[in-house]
């Protein structure tokens, strides 16, 4: 059973070895691994379900719903579930988790399963998992020091990219070369690997909170622990750039498809447009986390929140598809103002509410950028595609701004 790690010194000045530091500490490296395998087995599972419900059933919208109704409960998973983050050991919690994902993959294998049950399923995904990334998140606090703690979220995010689009291709290959039931087996048997990982990985941790904040039980726990988080001063301006930001950002990634048809592109430019920001977003977070110092990463929160936007104005101007990917890759670099934003949040928050606010600082955005979604693509039914991505770039700007202003006193007085 491993023991844990020293956090001394893991990170320090700009340079390539802040990110080296950090993968040099061993429990790190157990999550970073037990991540990928978790992405490429859930992504695989996705892309199956969509389509052999598609297959089975010839509606796209059933098909659509298996794809995205993992993503549906968030909000009642984090809103009910949250507080047991830290309530309870993160190794076991994350483990337990993990595991019944695993069950759940498995139980929509068999190739009779009615699609009702699938969904049903789904949801039961969907529910747990912010409390797994919550608390996942809230160990990489626990395991690497405060300044190491962007790094190490930032690593994992371009783990969980780079994990999403080989999944894509992993779950085709998969279906190509086995059945339905086969790929959905491999992808559980994945998430079951990365479960062991993280068992025999990590160390052995108390719970964060080891009695209830409130006195009462888990669930009011975590309604009242949601409404606390939505109205504290010091933590909305974060929450808007953590939510509010990415899901105005989103709009070119939305319409990816009109804006490639627009432009008298087919399926290869639509790949294009989807992988820029993606692309942008790991440069972006390589670069600021290789070459500027902590202070430095938190004092360009705002200016990086405006280099997301700032270049999709320029989609107004109608340009070339060549053109239109290296303003999405541009914007894409911007998201790295999450480095800055990353370091702040953890400097707000009590140890033992880490687990619980980062539960639901992740199921906000993942909520949040699914609206966005939504609301791009029915803007999109009365604008021309282009228009309401240069309307998304106001509002975030705007919001930048607005959150900058609230942000920058606050930055001051700690």
């Amino acid at each position: 059973m491993a023991s844990p790690n020293t956090r001394d010194d893991v990170v320090g000045t700009p340079g390539t070895g802040g990110y080296r530091r950090v993968l040099a500490v061993g429990e790190f490296r157990v999550v970073f691994v037990a991540e990928v395998l978790a992405v490429l087995g859930q992504v695989a599972a996705q892309i199956t379900l969509s389509l052999t419900v598609y297959e089975r059933t010839g509606s796209p919208l059933l098909s659509a719903l298996a794809f995205a109704a993992s993503f549906v409960p968030y909000l009642i998973g984090a809103t009910l579930l949250s507080a047991w983050s830290d309530r309870v050991p993160a190794r076991r919690l994350m483990v337990v988790t993990q595991l019944t994902t695993a069950l759940l993959i498995a139980c929509m294998a068999p190739s009779g399963t009615p699609v009702p049950v699938v969904l049903v399923l789904l949801l039961a995904m969907g529910a747990i998992a912010p409390l797994y990334q919550g608390t996942r998140a809230a160990l990489v606090a626990d395991i690497l020091p405060a300044d190491g703690f962007a790094l190490g979220r930032s690593l994992l995010r371009m783990a969980a990219q780079t994990a999403q689009i080989c999944g894509f291709a992993f779950g085709g290959v998969l279906l190509a070369a086995t059945s339905p039931t086969a790929a959905l087996l491999t992808g559980s048997g994945l998430l079951v690997l990365s479960s062991l990982l993280l068992w025999l990985g990590l160390a052995v941790r108390p719970a964060r909170r080891s009695t209830p904040s409130s006195g009462g039980s888990p669930l009011g726990e975590s309604v009242a622990g949601a409404g606390r988080v939505l109205r504290s001063p010091s933590l909305r301006p974060l929450l808007a750039f953590m939510w509010l930001l990415p899901a105005l950002s989103v709009a070119p990634e939305a319409l990816a498809a009109p804006i490639a048809s627009g432009l008298g592109g087919g399926p290869v430019a639509v790949a294009a447009l989807l992988s820029a920001a993606p692309v942008g977003m790991i440069v972006g977070g390589l670069l600021l986390g290789a070459l500027l110092t902590d202070g430095q990463r938190v004092r360009a929160v705002v200016p990086l929140g405006l280099v997301t936007f700032v270049p999709l104005l320029g989609l107004a101007l109608r340009p070339e598809l060549p053109v239109v990917v290296a303003l999405l890759a541009v914007s894409g670099c911007g998201y790295g103002y999450a480095l800055g934003v990353d370091r702040l949040l953890i400097e707000r928050v009590a140890v033992q509410d880490r687990g619980q606010v980062l539960t639901l600082v992740t199921a906000g955005l993942m909520i949040l950028q699914g609206l966005g979604f939504a609301f791009a693509g029915a803007l999109a039914e009365w604008l021309p595609p282009h228009t309401v991505v240069v309307l998304a770039a106001v509002l975030g700007l705007a919001t930048t701004v607005g959150a900058g202003l609230r942000l920058t006193p606050a930055r001051r007085r700690g």
